[in-house]
């Protein structure tokens, strides 16, 4: 059962800084992308940052120049660095990861379970 695993969320002074990661584990034959989503009470989940195979990232107006997303295609674990934060980018932050078992079968998307990042005034 492949699966996506977060770590790295927490407390932190606006100004500060966190890294997320985020690693999928079981069968895996290829993640062509992989992405940071997050969702803040009473708000949609929106994408954050999101990262293919071959590096190409795309970011959130609202994070670029503070955010970084980064990948370690060997080890199917993607990184969010997460600088200069701000209590507006307080939220449940969530790995996606669109991928696909095996060589003959669909790609899908999986989700983690969320890590909470709480940015105090």
């Amino acid at each position: 059962q492949v699966q996506l695993v977060e770590s790295g969320g927490g407390l932190v002074q606006a100004g500060g800084s966190l890294r997320l990661s985020c690693a999928a584990s079981g069968s895996i034959f290829r993640i062509d992308v992989m992405a940071w989503y997050r969702q803040a009470p009473g708000k949609q989940r929106e994408l954050v940052a999101s990262c293919t195979s071959g590096g190409t990232t795309n970011y959130a107006d609202s994070v670029k120049g503070r955010f970084t997303i980064s990948r370690d295609n060997a080890r199917n674990t993607v990184y969010l660095q997460m600088n200069s934060l701000k209590p507006e980018d307080t939220a449940v932050y969530y790995c996606n990861a669109h991928l696909a078992e095996y060589s003959y079968s669909s790609y899908y998307h999986l989700w983690g379970q969320g890590t909470q990042v709480t940015v105090s005034a």
